[in-house]
C-alpha cells in the first residue's frame, strides 16, 4: 500500500456513535479515541453521540446520518458482542446498501494478534448506504484504536494506493468522481 504524492488529501465528515447502555460522554473513551484519531488525521467531526444498546434507536439516528451530506462515514463503537443486549449488527445490517465484508474479516484477523481466538466472538462489520460508509466495531478502546490504525486510517485517506474508500463516498459529480 501506498500513498500517491499528487492525489489530493480530503477530509471528510465522520460522525462517531457509541453504543452503551453503561457509558456517559464523559466516560466514553472509545468514542473519544475515534474521534482525537480522525480529527488528528485531518478530518472534521460531524457529531458525535451516545446511545443505549436499542435497535432501533441506533437504526433512527444512523438513518439520518446517512441522509445527511455533511456525513460521509459513520463509525459505531459497541454493541457488537454475543451478550443479551448486543444488537448493533441486526440494527445497522438492514440500512447496507452493500456489506464490506473483508473489514470483519481483516479486523479479525489483525485482532487475532492481540487477543488470540477472543477475536471469533467479534461481530465487526461494515457497509456502504447511500454513499456513506457505516463501520461497526467493538466498544473496547483497544479495538477501537486496532481499527483505525491498522485499516481504517488508510482506507479513509483520499491518497492511499491501489484504492480507497473516498472514491465511493459523498455526491459523485457527473464524472463520477467525488465533489
Amino acid at each position: 500500500m501506498s500513498c500517491s504524492s499528487d492525489t489530493p488529501f480530503a477530509a471528510l465528515g465522520i460522525a462517531v456513535l457509541t453504543v452503551s447502555d453503561t457509558r456517559t460522554l464523559e466516560t466514553d473513551t472509545s468514542g473519544q479515541l475515534l474521534a482525537d484519531s480522525l480529527t488528528a488525521a485531518g478530518h472534521r467531526l460531524a457529531d458525535r453521540q451516545l446511545l443505549p444498546d436499542d435497535r432501533y434507536q441506533m437504526r433512527a439516528r444512523v438513518s439520518a446520518w446517512i441522509a445527511d451530506p455533511a456525513v460521509e462515514v459513520v463509525l459505531i463503537t459497541g454493541g457488537t458482542g454475543f451478550t443479551g443486549r448486543d444488537s448493533t449488527p441486526e440494527a445497522i445490517a438492514p440500512l447496507l446498501d452493500k456489506q464490506v465484508d473483508g473489514f470483519g474479516e481483516l479486523f479479525r484477523q489483525v485482532s487475532y494478534e492481540d487477543i488470540g481466538t477472543s477475536t471469533l466472538q467479534s461481530r465487526a462489520l461494515a457497509g456502504l448506504a447511500n454513499r456513506t460508509l457505516v463501520v461497526c466495531m467493538p466498544g473496547s478502546s483497544n479495538a477501537c484504536r486496532t481499527a483505525w490504525t491498522r485499516i481504517l486510517e488508510t482506507q479513509l485517506d483520499s491518497r492511499t494506493r491501489p484504492c480507497n474508500f473516498v472514491q465511493h463516498l459523498g455526491n459523485p459529480d457527473q464524472d463520477g468522481r467525488r465533489a
